[in-house]
């Protein structure tokens, strides 16, 4: 009979290996290709929409300064643009309501013991939406005074953003501890300062930070009371029953959620939280 022939375990790995570097060369060249093809798309529709002029030299950073205004090249608005989406979330997280509200909506989800009964997403389109309706006022004062006059030419972006950051810094300042900006004021080794517009932002958000958590900790300390009562209840009772087997977690939710919905619990959540910062 004859024997099969079957490659050595070495050279099948070396082919393996070959196959992998071939695998990986193609993947490479590819990528540059798909890049090369898109800055070459993008080179040509905007030669096509500016002008060969624009692209003389590729002036891709270029400021001038025109009198008091100061003009950005479109290169460099596109590169501002997509930087500020890409900060967006941590600005949205760490300089508006939203930390505050997401971090009492998790603890008041935990302390019903509903798992992921409301959602993640639900809790921070809530968030969101209340973020929104809190902050209001200040990004109306970030419109009218900064906003629309950049947009209108009339102010210099530089002047527009010292703008707009005076008006969150003033809504920060308005909803942080005393202790907390006295403590980052010392940390940074600077002296008390008299009015707001002197704090600088970089003791203005952590402390404000700072201060958003332990409210949130205190607003979920609250609510997470009356639900620990029930479970001490149930627990008490279904021990004196002889229920050993029996999770009191699973017998004290129906109470929980008719002590939550009697007491109109998500407009008394919402209303207080809501009414707990200083806004205007």
């Amino acid at each position: 009979m004859r024997k099969a022939i079957c490659p050595q375990p070495s050279k099948r790995i070396q082919f393996a290996n070959q196959k992998d570097i071939i695998s990986n060369r193609i993947y490479q060249f590819l990528k540059v290709l798909s890049l090369s093809t898109g800055i070459l798309f993008i080179s040509g529709f905007a030669s096509q929409a500016f002008g060969e002029s624009a692209f003389s030299g590729f002036p891709a950073l270029n400021v001038s300064t025109n009198g008091n205004n100061t003009e950005y090249s479109f290169p460099l608005q596109i590169l501002l643009l997509m930087t500020g989406l890409t900060v967006l979330p941590s600005l949205v997280l760490g300089m508006t309501s939203f930390t505050r509200i997401i971090i009492v909506m998790s603890i008041l989800r935990q302390a019903l013991g509903t798992q992921q009964t409301p959602p993640n997403q639900v809790l921070i389109a809530i968030s969101l939406f209340l973020t929104f309706f809190i902050m209001a006022p200040t990004f109306n004062k970030v419109y009218d005074n900064a906003a629309l006059p950049y947009m209108e030419k009339t102010m210099p972006a530089d002047v527009a953003l010292e703008t707009a950051s005076a008006a969150m810094k003033s809504f920060m300042v308005k909803n942080t501890r005393k202790s907390d900006l006295i403590m980052f004021t010392e940390l940074a080794g600077l002296q008390k300062f008299d009015e707001v517009s002197d704090i600088p932002f970089r003791i203005a958000l952590p402390a404000f930070m700072t201060s958003e958590l332990k409210t949130a900790f205190q607003i979920g300390f609250l609510l997470f009371l009356p639900f620990l009562v029930i479970d001490m209840v149930i627990s008490s009772i279904l021990m004196s029953l002889g229920m050993m087997m029996l999770s009191p977690m699973l017998v004290a939710l129906p109470f929980k959620l008719l002590l939550f919905v009697l007491v109109d619990g998500w407009s008394m959540t919402v209303g207080s939280l809501v009414s707990t910062f200083a806004v205007g």
